[in-house]
């Protein structure tokens, strides 16, 4: 390896993960910097709501297609690179959306976003793998996700200052800002994980067996599909914010610290959680108590809404609680998933991407539909942890059948 890139001892255990957290939260902050502008873009552009609402699935699309290359090229060419070309073509779609003239444009552009963003999310996965085994690749996930809780908290309070004072077009020069940042660090002190004897061919005929034998098999599906129906109980209520939160809680555009605040703590108290667990407690307990604290919350959330309007706080209690217990089962998912394929971490990872923001693209084009009412939010949610309840049992009916299954 070059002299010029970094060694693995020049990261520490407790930097990287601040690290590759910084890297996922590119995602966060592209889809929730510009909530509170959404209005402004709007009027500015002569748009529909529909079709500001596209500039959300426009990103994800594209986020979703790109996972499933990010992690198979790193397979082949190293980590390193392709997080670092990842962060600059990313730099130059976030300049090209702030020079956007008009909504067309303006979806072209978030596409080029999308297609980029998920690159340090998707190998930064992988490199907790490469690295670190055991309750400490469960203990370093669950801090890369108690740091990356922080993002989507932070980025529609960052956005909703830029919007007041220098409008939407500000909100994507600090994308690229934030993205430029973080290509120098990476630049300067992200090691590269996978040694080059470990590495994989990007031959059509083994990818297409590859990509057959990880997305065939049954509990890489359950397990995933698990993971992204829990998310999408979630992402429903960032997808819904500027209509929940403005409309019917009342709430300016300044204040989406009422929604992404509660969510933050959850997350961040669930990782937390989670990397406490790691080597003490099971990781099928760890995700049974996960899941079942998202279906409390779901339950509780929708039976408050049949009886009650929705109010500040207590239309958002649940989705704090609901938000821990993602966090709690999150890690222990991933690494399930991961963990199926050990020579194949990069591809697995992007596959296991591909899904959950699949998932989350469809979200956003299904969001509009129900986001009407509080009720009919909450009734989503419930559905949404319901189904990821079954994927989860038919993944340990699956696991019980292989032998030494994770």
């Amino acid at each position: 390896m070059a002299s010029s890139h970094p060694t693995q001892s020049s990261t520490t255990s407790g930097g990287l993960p601040l690290l590759l957290a910084s890297l996922s939260a590119i995602g966060p902050f592209s889809i929730d910097a510009y909530l509170p502008s959404m209005g402004e873009i709007q009027t500015v552009m002569h748009t529909s709501p529909y079709a500001l609402q596209m500039t959300l699935t426009a990103y994800m699309g594209p986020f979703a297609l790109m996972t499933l290359w990010h992690g198979a090229i790193s397979d082949a060419v190293g980590r390193r690179r392709v997080v670092l070309w990842g962060m600059a073509l990313f730099a130059l779609a976030s300049i090209a959306c702030a020079c956007a003239q008009n909504i067309a444009m303006l979806l072209v552009f978030r596409a080029l976003q999308g297609a980029t963003a998920g690159a340090g999310m998707v190998v930064g996965r992988a490199i907790v793998r490469d690295r670190f085994h055991g309750p400490d690749a469960q203990r370093v996930m669950s801090q890369v996700s108690m740091t990356f809780a922080f993002a989507p908290a932070i980025a529609p309070v960052i956005g909703g200052w830029l919007q007041s004072a220098f409008g939407w077009r500000s909100v994507f020069f600090f994308l690229v800002l934030y993205s430029g940042v973080i290509w120098l660090i990476c630049r300067r002190i992200l090691p590269e994980t996978l040694p080059r004897e470990k590495r994989q061919t990007l031959h059509p005929i083994y990818l297409l067996k590859a990509y057959w034998t990880v997305l065939s098999s049954p509990r890489f599906l359950a397990v995933c599909l698990g993971s992204t129906f829990c998310f999408a109980g979630l992402f429903l209520y960032v997808a819904a914010a500027p209509e929940f939160l403005m409309h019917q809680l009342g709430i300016a555009s300044t204040g989406f610290f009422w929604l992404f605040g509660p969510l933050t703590v959850g997350m961040a108290l669930g990782a937390w959680l989670s990397g406490r667990f790691a080597g003490r407690i099971s990781p099928t307990r760890t995700l049974s108590w996960g899941v079942g604290c998202m279906g409390a919350a779901a339950a509780g959330n929708l039976w408050f809404h049949r009886v009650h309007p929705p109010v500040l706080p207590w239309s958002l209690t649940p989705i704090m609680l609901y938000s821990f217990g993602m966090a709690l089962a999150f890690p222990t998912l991933t690494l399930l998933a991961l963990d199926l394929f050990p020579e194949q971490r990069g591809l697995a990872a992007s596959c296991q991407s591909f899904i959950s923001t699949g998932g989350a693209a469809l979200v956003a084009v299904f969001a509009p539909l129900v986001w009407a009412t509080s009720l009919s939010l909450a009734t989503s949610q419930l559905a949404a942890v319901a189904i990821a309840l079954v994927f989860v049992a038919v993944y340990w009916r699956f696991a019980r059948d292989v032998p030494h299954a994770s």
